[in-house]
């Protein structure tokens, strides 16, 4: 029976499931890697690490599943969204990935936002944010002009191993509408964008839908790692995306609440396009001819990461977290504000800063967990109110993905708080 891998290149890790024809899940491996903070505000990445971490990840799962090398047939990715990778002529990488956490870019969105904002967001439906890929661009040609000139391909991180791979550059329409380079509407690149900041078109890879071939895997690569079969290689998409998608939120009446280091607030949208005004993202979707929106929370799985670490190191999460559902709604008068790094939705603001409201002397440990649960839920709730504000959009259920799914207490809390039956 035939497998398929699947690859999501994150901002931590790589990570590798392997499915047989009938769905199921036959093996999974990952392999973790650091991100460079050479200064504060600075968030790097060598992408060779995520060369030796793919490597890795295959050969873990070529010794866990016995008939993996002889029935591998396909591989597909998701990858973290917007943090920019720089290939010269030769299509070496010129300089560490600067991802998609770096708020280093606060002038480059700030002059984006003053001479283009309009233009901005009827092109590519989005503001400058610090995140996008755009002000990372413009940053390089301004204080780094001489890695500039070398370089000849923008790509990001999953698109720069599927290059690996196959030795092919493209990049999917779900990746490609966080960059702030491509047109909404049209599904291409957009000329009035790279002509106003200086970017080449040429720069840019051939566009692809998510499911779209893009070729095999090399024939040295398959020699090395054993296959027997000829490999195909499919574009894949943003994780956020391919979250959604297999989360099943492909109609517009079903919403996800993700947590991870972020936290998302996403929902499908339908044609034609509503205009948030940049309040919310609006981005393609990993089905063909389909968009999404989403509100983004900074800091959702990474301000109860930052509160265990600070204060509670010795627990585990189960430990720290379970009480919380004896703790009354609203932790007795505790609230956590969770923009620990900035936030934005919908205070687009990348100098706000987190805090506990309301102590008093009868507050324990467990009411501070409370109120961090709470603070992260009523952060994505805002981005659920956007939707119903600009869209009317009310759903049926909410699918709760990642660190908000794996505890009881906060499933609760969700319901209550985004008033939707959660699964």
């Amino acid at each position: 029976m035939g497998y398929v891998l699947g690859i999501d290149l994150g901002t931590s890790s790589l990570k590798g499931l392997v499915f047989n024809r009938n769905g199921d899940l036959v093996g999974s491996a990952s392999s973790d890697y650091p991100i460079e903070n050479p200064q504060k505000g600075y968030s790097e990445q060598n992408p060779y690490l995520w060369v030796e971490a793919c490597k890795k990840v295959i050969s873990d799962l070529s010794q866990k599943i016995a008939d993996f090398t002889t029935e591998l047939e396909g591989i597909s990715f998701s990858g973290q969204m917007h943090s920019l990778v720089l290939l010269d002529e030769n299509k070496e990488v010129v300089r560490n990935a600067i991802l998609w956490n770096d708020v280093r870019t606060t002038a480059q969105c700030e002059a984006i936002m003053s001479t283009f904002k309009e233009e901005l967001l009827r092109i590519t439906k989005n503001i400058a944010l610090e995140g996008f890929t755009l002000p990372k661009i413009i940053w390089v040609q301004e204080n780094e002009p001489e890695l500039w000139d070398k370089s000849k391909h923008i790509l990001l991180p999953k698109d720069y191993i599927r290059y690996w791979l196959t030795d092919t550059l493209n990049m999917d329409y779900s990746d490609a509408a966080g960059t702030l380079l491509f047109d909404m509407e049209s599904k291409e690149w957009s000329k009035k964008v790279l002509d106003k900041f200086n970017i080449p078109a040429d720069y840019l890879p051939e566009l692809i839908e998510s499911s779209g071939y893009v070729g095999n895997v090399t024939s040295e690569l398959k020699e090395v790692f054993g296959f027997e079969k000829e490999v195909k290689v499919f574009a894949g998409g943003a994780d956020n995306a391919c979250s959604a998608v297999g989360s099943g939120i492909v109609t517009d009446t079903i919403g996800m609440a993700s947590v991870g280091t972020s936290g998302v607030f996403l929902a499908k949208e339908n044609y034609p396009l509503k205009n948030y005004e940049g309040k919310l993202h609006l981005f393609h979707h990993a089905m063909s001819d389909s968009n999404y929106s989403m509100g983004v929370t900074l800091a959702a799985g990474n301000s109860l990461d930052w509160f265990k670490h600070t204060f509670a190191k010795e627990k585990t999460y189960d430990e720290l977290l379970g009480n919380i559902g004896n703790i009354a709604p609203g932790a007795d008068g505790l609230l956590f504000t969770p923009y620990i790094v900035g936030e934005r939705t919908p205070h687009v603001d990348s100098n706000i800063r987190g805090s506990f409201i309301g102590m008093d002397t009868a507050h324990t440990l467990d009411h501070f967990a409370k109120a961090v649960i709470e603070g992260i839920t009523f952060s994505l709730k805002e981005s659920q109110e956007i939707m119903k504000e600009v869209a009317s959009k009310s759903f049926e259920k909410i699918v709760s993905v990642g660190g908000g799914a794996k505890n009881t207490a906060w499933q609760q809390i969700q319901a209550d708080v985004f008033n939707t039956p959660i699964v």
